[in-house]
Formats: C-alpha cells, sequence, structure tokens
C-alpha cells in the first residue's frame, strides 16, 4: 500500500506541476478508491496541519522534496457535539 501510494505521488508529479496540489490529490484519491475500496482522502500541499480519524493501519504520510502527502481511509466514528471541545477556546 505504501508503495503504491509513492508510485501514484510520482506518476501524479510527471503529469502536474508541483503547484497543482489539488489534481496531484485527486489522482492519488480516485487511484485509492479504485484500488483498495472508497473512503480514502488525500490531503497534498507545503504547509497544513491535520487532526483525522482513520482507519487502523490505513494512515500514510510521506513527503516528495518539500511537498507533503497525508492519504488515509476515513473512519465514522459516533457524533459528538462539535463545540464540546470548544469551551476554552476565545474568540
Amino acid at each position: 500500500m505504501q508503495d503504491d501510494a509513492l508510485q501514484l505521488a510520482a506518476k501524479a508529479l510527471d503529469f502536474f506541476d508541483v503547484t497543482e496540489a489539488t489534481e496531484i490529490a485527486r489522482v492519488i484519491k480516485q487511484e485509492f478508491d479504485r484500488m483498495y475500496g472508497g473512503g480514502w482522502q488525500c490531503i497534498v500541499g507545503t504547509n497544513f496541519g491535520s487532526f483525522v480519524t482513520h482507519c487502523y493501519g490505513s494512515f500514510i504520510h510521506f513527503s516528495i522534496g518539500n511537498l507533503a502527502i497525508l492519504l488515509f481511509r476515513g473512519s465514522a466514528a459516533p457524533e459528538i457535539d462539535e463545540f464540546s471541545g470548544l469551551d476554552g477556546v476565545k474568540a
């Protein structure tokens, strides 16, 4: 799975410029959905943070040069109050 992610990223970079992060992410996500079933998410860029819920064994993060790629299969979690964790945050 990791090798597939690296190969797909390299293939996408053959077709798209590093600045076309959305297109690179689209190619990787669509191919992973096709190869491993739906539910994959892909984030590509040079500066991003993340806080995600993923299926066990389905989280890949790597860099090619200064371009970071985060690929994971989403996991459904029980619904919670979306603002409960913001009690200590000031606007």
